[in-house]
């Protein structure tokens, strides 16, 4: 235990110095800071009056002239974020102003089923035409039953007649829940990438200065393995720490300007049963491919050639990844795939989790899944450590897996 706690307390120490790893936490930090005041600060640089006068002025032209009225009040309540004007322009008139910048955009209304839409770059997201379809859908029924004596009052509010709904959810709201879970997903993604090939590089980084060969015979390779991973594992905690917990304590302060945006409120209302389920899955998905890194750049002879050796590891957690955003994209979080995911424990902290936070999985379930991950765990970890015993001392070419596995079963 002596000897796993200088080990531990080396590495975390060799984290927590490091510029590069310190920079990047208040980077990030600096970033969702301001993310977070941005609502504030917009509403500070804009004001309402400003706001106004840059409203986007559009342009209706109509040969309704019956309805030439009610066509622009309605187009005026359908689009609150521009000022309709009646041009009183010929259709050959109107583009003059659009290209000019005077007019964002224009109608030309050749009946109440029929018009023309005239801008200058027609943007990817302009969905102007979809809204101007439903407004004259309702004005030609209200046209419509107008002619056969109803009055214009009465058809429009049986048109516009409101409709109360309400939803009971009996299991989980994947909506609500989608956001945490895409984010807790790729947290883990980024971090088991980044702090696995960090244990790799320091383990062959160790053994290509020949210092291993003084550790190896004065610390058990247990205690070494545990050692580096854990502190890989408690760094890479204490840094995501610091990033969401900023990000919460500046969405606390910044809540109000926020107002009912669904996303953040989603990611920042987190039940506290996902949370530490979300923190469970984490470290111990951290742990079992740290340990795998760490077995794997023992074997490297060369720094060069970690990125070759942990391709397999890094291509099955990638494999893992994809299947679990596939299937969060779906809808499906229960598919056949996502089920055994659920039970292999180099998938199952991400399918486990997002099956857990966007459906409704029985306890027994999770409980195999996290019994079955421990136990891997410790069993990578015990097994890591021999390979590392192994491999450190070998030298010259890399060895292969057969040789690596058959002196370790010597040993």
């Amino acid at each position: 235990m002596k000897q796993f706690k200088t080990i531990l307390g080396f590495e975390l120490t060799n984290y927590f110095k490091n510029k590069i790893f310190v920079g990047v936490t208040l980077f990030l930090v600096a970033v969702i800071a301001v993310v977070m005041f941005f609502p504030r600060l917009s509403a500070a640089l804009t004001s309402e009056e400003s706001a106004e006068q840059e409203r986007a002025v559009m342009l209706v032209e109509t040969r309704e002239g019956e309805n030439a009225a009610l066509i622009e009040q309605t187009f005026a309540a359908a689009f609150p974020a521009y000022e309709v004007h009646m041009s009183g322009f010929d259709v050959t008139e109107l583009q003059a102003p659009i290209t000019a910048g005077e007019a964002d955009c224009a109608f030309f209304i050749e009946s109440l089923t029929s018009y023309t839409y005239y801008v200058n770059n027609l943007s990817l997201y302009d969905t102007n035409t979809d809204i101007a379809d439903e407004a004259l859908r309702n004005i030609y029924r209200v046209s419509a039953m107008s002619a056969q004596g109803l009055p214009a009052d009465e058809a429009a509010a049986i048109l516009s007649a409101p409709i109360e709904h309400r939803v009971e959810t009996f299991g989980k709201d994947q909506f609500q829940n989608y956001f945490y879970t895409y984010i807790m997903i790729f947290a883990l993604y980024m971090v088991i990438l980044l702090y696995g090939q960090m244990v790799a590089m320091s383990v062959a980084t160790e053994k290509s200065s020949r210092a291993m060969e003084v550790l190896i015979t004065s610390a058990r390779p247990v205690a070494m393995m545990f050692g580096k991973v854990i502190a890989a594992c408690l760094a890479g905690l204490v840094q995501l720490v610091c990033i969401f917990g900023s990000a919460f304590f500046f969405f606390r302060i910044n809540q109000s300007d926020w107002g009912d945006n669904p996303i953040i409120h989603s990611i920042f209302n987190m039940p506290a049963e996902l949370l530490l389920y979300m923190l469970l899955f984490f470290v111990l998905g951290f742990l079992i491919y740290a340990f795998l890194y760490g077995a794997v750049g023992s074997t490297a002879s060369k720094l060069e050639d970690i990125n070759t050796s942990v391709m397999p590891i890094t291509m099955l957690f990638i494999i893992a990844f994809m299947v679990v955003i596939f299937s969060m994209s779906s809808g499906n979080v229960d598919n056949i795939w996502m089920l055994i995911c659920s039970y292999i424990p180099f998938t199952s902290p991400m399918a486990m989790f997002t099956r857990i936070a966007m459906s409704t999985v029985p306890v027994y379930e999770i409980v195999i899944s996290i019994a079955i991950l421990i136990g891997s765990v410790f069993g990578v970890g015990v097994l890591s450590a021999k390979i590392y015993r192994v491999g450190v001392l070998l030298y010259g070419t890399t060895p292969k897996i057969g040789s690596v596995l058959k002196s370790v079963w010597k040993a």
